[in-house]
């Protein structure tokens, strides 16, 4: 299962696990990245300091590469962007806004910087950057969310840049990754099935209830704010969807879900806290370590593509003269 983004990341398999607030910590970033894929760390609105002793835990725990993802709206991700560098980590994945002011400084010290996207005219922006892939995620994934389906959005984000396209939103097993590689991407991100990992510090309440999801379980709050997040439903959520039909404002909605993640993940509150999961959670039947569930989703994957033929046809197909995504 060599790729482009394999090749890029210095990993075994081209899978990268999201870098989930509150979820994405060392003992998951850790235990995703000896498995053979990219482990990430969260660094959402911590402390600075508390993500440099996250990257010491992960480095303490593995020696493969593994990346920190950097919310670029938190008022501390310019001192983030320096600890990255001073504690020379591999990779770093962005999100919330453009990464262009960090570039320079990450690309001088060899980091890998690849931003998260939600639409073509950011990924050939970022691409413009200098970022060394793009992470396509459509609104199928938990957490905040674009207005793209992954199914569209991928395709033509690989269509309109040269970078490698690693496919993010919905993905939860290997059908999901082929078709991914179908659509023009060379990696895939995954939160969702990540979170119940485990190695992952999260409730078992919390893992319970993605467990048990159907396909209808998540709804999708904020829209009326601008910022659009997809949840499982709950009576916290159904409070808040209420509260945006009266027409609520800004930071009266904000009131209701303040710490409501945090609440979630580490108290297990499933009744009044943000359970942040994507669409696919109804896919996700059962809780496995970060070994098990890579070395299955990469035989179910290659089950499916079969050998090398598969990247042979895709190139022919893009139009590019060797295989494995170049």
């Amino acid at each position: 299962m060599e790729t482009r983004v394999s090749r890029l990341l210095g990993t075994k398999y081209p899978v990268i696990q999201g870098g989930m607030a509150w979820v994405a910590e060392y003992h998951l970033a850790a235990a995703v990245s000896n498995a053979g894929g990219l482990g990430i760390i969260g660094a959402a609105s911590a402390p600075p300091e508390v993500v440099r002793e996250q990257i010491r835990e992960v480095k303490a725990r593995t020696d493969r590469p593994f990346g920190v993802n950097v919310m670029l709206l938190n008022p501390n991700a310019p001192e983030v962007a320096k600890i990255v560098i001073e504690e020379k980590v591999p990779v770093v994945t962005t999100g919330a806004g453009s990464p262009a002011k960090f570039m320079e400084a990450w690309k001088q010290a060899g980091v890998v910087v690849i931003p998260v996207v939600a639409s073509v005219a950011m990924a050939k922006m970022m691409e413009r950057a200098g970022a060394d892939a793009v992470i396509a995620e459509g609104m199928e994934s938990g957490g905040h969310i674009g207005a793209q389906t992954t199914m569209t959005l991928v395709p033509q984000v690989a269509d309109a840049v040269s970078v490698p396209v690693i496919a993010a939103g919905g993905i939860a097993d290997g059908r999901g990754i082929a078709a991914s590689f179908m659509l023009g991407a060379e990696g895939v991100q995954m939160g969702t099935r990540f979170v119940v990992a485990k190695e992952s510090i999260v409730h078992e309440n919390y893992k319970e209830r993605i467990v048990k999801a159907r396909d209808i379980d998540s709804e999708v709050t904020g829209m009326s704010t601008g910022h659009p997040i997809r949840v499982l439903r709950n009576a916290m959520s159904r409070e808040y969807l209420k509260l945006e039909k009266e027409g609520a404002g800004f930071e009266e909605l904000e009131q209701l879900t303040l710490g409501s993640l945090r609440k979630a993940v580490m108290d297990g509150d499933v009744v009044h806290g943000s359970l942040m999961a994507g669409q696919c959670a109804g896919l996700v039947k059962k809780e496995q370590t970060c070994q098990e569930m890579i070395e299955e989703l990469m035989a179910q994957t290659a089950g499916l593509l079969g050998d090398g033929d598969f990247w042979e046809k895709k190139s022919v197909f893009l139009g590019r003269t060797s295989d494995k995504g170049e």
